[in-house]
């Protein structure tokens, strides 16, 4: 799936689950994503998503998960965590993320 970050274009290697089915069948989306916690940007998404939750332990840089059933979050730190979430998938380029920490929100494009 491509994602484009303020005009800047990125690819996400997804899971293979219910979730990211359902999400490519929504497709294209355009999105605003706030800033949460200066480690994530998060969006409410209009329809709920099917999930599959489980505690990851660790957020990894470029993670893009769903956090309970219709909110997408896009992680740019890497940080240990006690929350549950659904794995979508994981930005290939998220050495290039950290322009987007100096912003309070963020637009973005996902395509197939």
């Amino acid at each position: 799936m491509n994602i484009t970050i303020e005009n800047k274009p990125f690819q996400i290697e997804l899971e293979s689950n219910q979730t990211t089915k359902e999400l490519l069948a929504r497709l294209p989306m355009n999105l605003k994503m706030n800033d949460l916690h200066g480690n994530e940007k998060y969006t409410y998404l209009v329809e709920t998503l099917p999930t599959q939750v489980e505690q990851v332990g660790k957020i990894e840089k470029g993670a893009v998960m769903l956090f309970g059933s219709d909110c997408l979050v896009l992680f740019y730190e890497t940080f240990p965590t006690n929350y549950s979430y659904t794995k979508i998938g994981k930005i290939k380029e998220a050495d290039q993320l950290d322009f987007i920490s100096k912003k309070v929100a963020i637009n973005v494009i996902l395509t197939l």
